[in-house]
C-alpha cells in the first residue's frame, strides 16, 4: 500500500509532506485519513457541484467491464 503524502510528527505535532519533521528532525508518521460521516454537512454542496441530480450525470461515470471480459483480460496477462 502506498504511503500517504501528509505526515504528522508525534514528537512536536507538526504537519509535513516529508518523512522527517522539519521542526524537530523526528520521524513523521502517515496521518490518518479523514473520517467519513453519514451526517456529512457538506454533502449537499458536493452533490450540487457535481450536479448528481441531473439525468445526464450517470452517463459521466466510467463503465466497468463485464465479469467475462475482466476474466479474459486477466487470463491474457498471464
Amino acid at each position: 500500500m502506498a504511503r500517504q503524502l501528509l505526515q504528522h510528527c508525534k514528537s512536536c505535532g507538526a504537519w509535513t509532506l516529508q518523512r522527517d519533521c522539519p521542526q524537530c528532525d523526528a520521524t513523521a508518521n502517515a496521518a490518518a485519513p479523514l473520517k467519513w460521516s453519514p451526517e456529512d454537512q457538506r454533502a449537499n454542496i458536493r452533490r450540487k457541484m457535481y450536479d448528481v441530480e441531473s439525468p445526464k450525470w450517470p452517463e459521466t461515470l466510467p463503465d466497468l467491464p463485464t465479469i467475462t471480459k475482466a476474466r479474459k483480460a486477466l487470463l491474457e496477462e498471464e
